[in-house]
């Protein structure tokens, strides 16, 4: 509590030590403070809603502890947060919709906690999102189709939660997007072509689910049909069509390198002809 005496504190870090008892709430009186960490100790009971007065707060990680309760809506007041750890703890209740009032979110981690009800779809709200964690908890109801408007989101996890429905067609449109683990749900319907937009995609786990229907071509290269119990889709006209025209476009790339390096060549026998 007396660290609340401190107003100039810019930055309190006691992370990976053996604190014991709870969060003191006069933490929320340290005007100045950017950064707090305390993660990895053994802190119990809730969290303090007077750490959503920290208006100059930019990361705030209480990950790895033993707290319970309901995360504050209050630190949806946290205008200038850009990381916010909280997984790793014993969480309970529903995720604050105002979470997504977070304009400068960079990170956002909930995963393994006991979290229950529904993603709430503000959180489509939070423009340069990085990466989005809310495994592992209990989470339940559909997948927010609002989670498609991440424009620069890499990391996407959902997996292990009671999720129902099927998978939103606008997750489609996450470009930056490099791992997604919807893995352990219950999600029925099939599986979106849409997905097969996703380039830059690098991981993708959808298994443990119950999908219908057959894997898009454009995606069998990181799905398994085994794993998944569904057949590989049938090549579409536009599947062959696509195809053609990478192969066009690789082909195109192959002739302008051979093309320079000819050009190369034929310049250094000019050069070799001209010496004296």
């Amino acid at each position: 509590a007396q660290l609340g005496n401190l107003p100039s504190i810019r930055g309190l870090s006691l992370n990976g030590n053996q604190l014991t008892g709870e969060i003191p709430p006069e933490l929320g009186n340290l005007a100045n403070l950017q950064d707090l960490g305390i993660s990895s100790n053994q802190l119990m009971g809730a969290i303090p809603a007077q750490l959503g007065n920290l208006a100059n707060l930019e990361a705030l990680l209480l990950n790895g502890n033993q707290l319970t309760g309901a995360i504050p809506p209050e630190l949806g007041n946290l205008s200038n947060l850009i990381g916010l750890r909280l997984n790793d703890n014993q969480l309970t209740g529903e995720i604050p919709p105002e979470l997504g009032d977070l304009a400068n979110l960079v990170e956002l981690r909930l995963d393994s906690n006991q979290l229950t009800g529904a993603i709430p779809a503000d959180l489509g709200n939070i423009p340069i999102l990085l990466e989005l964690r809310l495994d592992s908890n209990q989470l339940t109801g559909a997948i927010p189709a609002d989670l498609g408007n991440f424009a620069f989101i890499e990391l996407l996890d959902l997996s292990s939660n009671q999720l129902t429905g099927a998978i939103p067609a606008e997750l489609g449109n996450l470009a930056s997007l490099l791992r997604l683990d919807l893995s352990g749900n219950q999600l029925t319907g099939t599986i979106p072509p849409e997905l097969g937009n996703l380039d830059s995609l690098t991981y993708l786990d959808i298994s443990g689910n119950q999908f219908t229907g057959c894997i898009p071509l454009s995606l069998s290269a990181l799905l398994s049909a085994e794993t998944l119990g569904l057949p590989i889709c049938a090549a579409t006209a536009a599947d062959r069509l696509s195809a053609l025209e990478t192969q066009v476009a690789e082909l195109a790339s192959a002739i302008r390198a051979i093309e320079s390096l000819l050009a190369e060549i034929v310049g250094r026998l000019d050069a070799l002809e001209a010496a004296p």
